[in-house]
């Protein structure tokens, strides 16, 4: 499940990727992505932190994509913000915590369906790219 900040998270970030030259200041984009400006300037800074993002001052400052954005996946963006992937945590390979009631974790039929939900997940988040959300964001706008 996509969390509130993985959510806004995405938003900001597909924002900045379609304005790739110039920076972008935390009010506007919470304004443009209708995001809480508070809770967008914790997101940002943590997406920074991680190499996402620049970030400079002054009267033409504000945020801007660090990589190109066929080269941030939307996979990373989420194990920056959310990590793990998928839940429960006994079907995850970073985060993985053993459920209490268990009995025989091999055999569970929950954990093994979750496995397989979260290959596939994985796969489509990291071979899916904010200028791949951009594209078909284009897209439905030129359809509507």
């Amino acid at each position: 499940m996509l969390s509130k900040k993985a959510k806004y998270a995405l938003k900001a970030l597909i924002l900045l990727a379609q304005n790739p030259v110039e920076a972008m200041i935390i009010a506007d984009i919470a304004t443009r992505q209708n995001i809480p400006k508070k809770f967008l300037e914790a997101i940002l800074v943590e997406l920074k932190k991680n190499g996402l993002l620049y970030s400079s001052r002054g009267r033409l400052g504000g945020y801007r994509l660090l990589k190109s954005p066929k080269d941030i996946t939307i996979g990373q963006v989420i194990r920056i913000i959310d990590d793990p992937l998928v839940n429960p945590l006994c079907s995850s390979r970073q985060a993985y915590t053993p459920c209490v009631e268990c009995i025989q974790e091999e055999n569970c039929i929950i954990r093994l369906t979750m496995l397989k939900v979260q290959e596939a997940t994985v796969k489509i988040l990291d071979s899916t790219t904010l200028s791949d959300a951009v594209t078909y964001h284009m897209i439905q706008n030129y359809y509507r």
